[in-house]
């Protein structure tokens, strides 16, 4: 009976990191995920102008899915084992179907900036998902200091154009999204340290298919997709490299860990959110923007730093 046949649960353990001088290599993976990540709500809002939420949710799924069933079949992956399907089911229903699909849904009628105000609160909730799946120990320092960080995180894509106005339906769908990311970042940070960062989110994305295809095939009905070469640009790097390729970094830097500590330079994304929906989408850059963005980095830098000395 080889491995993959067993009943018994592998535990969960943090990867070794023996030198002081590799403490730092989970929050440095993760930054690298969050730089790939950051541009998805812009460039979703881009993509929504002329593709449909439904064609642009599923559609990119769709394609990264296919990239991945490429990788793992060349590279020849084992299969992962009974229980390990479950729990990428849930992986699969966080980042495949459940972030995709709701910020698709709700940046159809909101501003890019909008959505960064409700999507600066998931480096909080990937914490809470953190110490409630992988049983981490935090301090009670760590949980100001990431409370801290989401405040300011919060209030500046707030000051910088993001409030439009008040509560709206589409902010019901941006805290689905936060914690359906939440669920699936840590289930994957987790799944990452048995399976492998990029064999976890391939495997994801081939568990999702059947219904990311099915739903691609749904949206674009009796007549293809038509958009500008400016969107279908869009669409390409949110199903290459946010749905598929940011994950490699994002998930291994997880599964160094603590996730806890990876899960705070998140805190950052809307800082460089704002900035390219400055430069791509043309919003105002003022004084405050730079403030406010150095205050964020300041935060999150200190939530990270609190977690690593304890």
């Amino acid at each position: 009976m080889n491995s993959n046949d067993s009943a018994t649960a592998v535990p969960a353990l943090p990867l070794p990191t023996p030198h002081r001088s590799v403490r730092w290599a989970g929050p440095v993976l993760g930054l690298l995920g969050v730089a790939a990540f950051s541009l998805t709500v812009p460039l979703t809002r881009v993509a929504v102008a002329g593709l449909s939420p439904l064609f642009i949710g599923a559609g990119r799924a769709a394609v990264a899915a296919t990239l991945a069933a490429v990788v793992l079949a060349v590279t020849r992956q084992t299969r992962p084992t009974p229980r390990q399907w479950r729990r990428l089911a849930v992986v699969a229903g966080g980042i495949v179907i459940g972030f995709p699909f709701l910020t698709s849904f709700a940046l159809s009628s909101v501003p890019a900036a909008h959505g960064a105000v409700v999507i600066a609160l998931l480096p909080a909730a990937t914490a809470v998902a953190a110490v409630l799946r992988g049983g981490e120990r935090v301090s009670t320092a760590f949980w100001w200091a990431a409370g801290a960080g989401a405040v300011v995180a919060v209030a500046f894509a707030w000051v910088q154009g993001g409030s439009g106005g008040g509560l709206h339906w589409a902010d019901l769908l941006l805290l689905g999204a936060v914690v359906a990311a939440a669920v699936g970042y840590a289930e994957g940070g987790l799944l990452s340290r048995e399976l492998g960062a990029w064999q976890t989110v391939s495997w994801a994305l081939i568990v999702a298919a059947p219904i990311t295809v099915a739903l691609t095939a749904i949206s674009i009905g009796p007549q293809p997709p038509s958009a500008t070469s400016a969107q279908w640009a869009a669409f390409g790097y949110l199903a290459v490299i946010s749905m598929y390729l940011g994950f490699f970094a994002w998930y291994r830097g997880l599964a160094i860990g603590p996730m806890t500590t990876v899960s705070q330079v998140q805190l950052v994304q809307p800082v460089l959110s704002i900035g390219w929906a400055v430069l791509l989408l043309g919003e105002p850059l003022g004084w405050p923007t730079v403030v406010g963005g150095a205050a964020v980095v300041l935060a999150a830098g200190t939530a990270v730093r609190v977690r690593l000395r304890r």
